[in-house]
């Protein structure tokens, strides 16, 4: 399970979205998650299909690669969609029990969110397969510049969001290590009930949080050796600067926002 843990890892490969600047696969991801909140009928999630495959197929990130990183996420998923079956309010009541009420408004809101769901996790992920850290933060201090004017720490801001990605894949690897070890000691993750298994956790979060405040005290180190001093009149070695093949992706992106809105004003389905 913990190596199914994909959020946060890049995936080397040279593709056109591999190639495309930070800033506009920032944009193009904000933009696609709040086209799934918008959705009002199956027309639209079908175009949203569509653009996530196309996407998918371009970037060259293999489909299992990004499914495997849905398995972590299953019982949190599981639980929305179960709750919204069972406890939504509707018109149309199909079964109901006491306080249990299946409703055919609660079973198309919960295909809705199950889908919106991973939709929003594959489209977040295949931002992080595609971009560096290092460029990510580039990105996200650009596209948030003009804050700086008001006094808000643009640059530091970039630089933690990009320091909790870039530890993601770390700290699930040190968890890895952790299970292991303990596994080899006898210790049993997989069977017992519930609150043994939680139980059975504390063993390995104690380290793990020891060994992330180790990482963290030498990161803080290692920037204050080199005299980091936040943003402030720090120069880039790879300023970004757009190119045609960005321009070539914003359009892609004007076509879908385009779609979306035609796809839902002529079908509800």
């Amino acid at each position: 399970m913990i190596r199914d843990i994909t959020i946060g890892q890049y995936y080397p490969e040279d593709s056109f979205i591999h190639r495309l600047d930070p800033r506009v696969k920032l944009l193009g991801t904000v933009l696609f998650i709040i086209s799934l909140f918008t959705f009002s009928s199956f027309s639209g999630y079908i175009v949203a299909a569509l653009f996530l495959g196309t996407v998918i197929k371009i970037s060259k990130v293999p489909l299992g690669y990004i499914i495997k990183g849905l398995k972590s996420l299953l019982m949190i998923m599981l639980f929305a969609v179960v709750f919204n079956v069972f406890f939504s309010t509707g018109e149309r009541v199909l079964y109901e029990y006491g306080v249990i009420h299946i409703t055919a408004e609660g079973l198309r809101n919960a295909a809705f969110l199950s889908i919106r769901l991973v939709f929003l996790i594959i489209g977040s992920s295949l931002m992080t397969f595609t971009t560096t850290p290092t460029q990510l933060t580039d990105g996200i201090e650009k596209v948030l510049g003009p804050l700086n004017k008001i006094k808000v720490p643009v640059h530091e801001i970039a630089m933690m969001m990009s320091i909790a990605l870039r530890f993601i894949p770390i700290l699930m690897e040190e968890l890895d290590k952790i299970m292991k070890a303990q596994t080899a000691r006898g210790a049993d993750f997989e069977n017992g009930k519930l609150i043994e298994r939680v139980k059975a956790m504390v063993p390995i979060l104690i380290p793990l949080f020891i060994s992330a405040f180790r990482r963290a005290n030498d990161l803080a180190m290692a920037m204050e050796a080199r005299c980091y001093r936040g943003g402030t009149g720090r120069t880039k070695m790879k300023p970004l600067t757009y190119k045609k093949l960005d321009f070539y992706g914003y359009c892609c992106l004007a076509v879908y926002f385009m779609l979306t809105i035609l796809a839902g004003r002529a079908f509800y389905i």
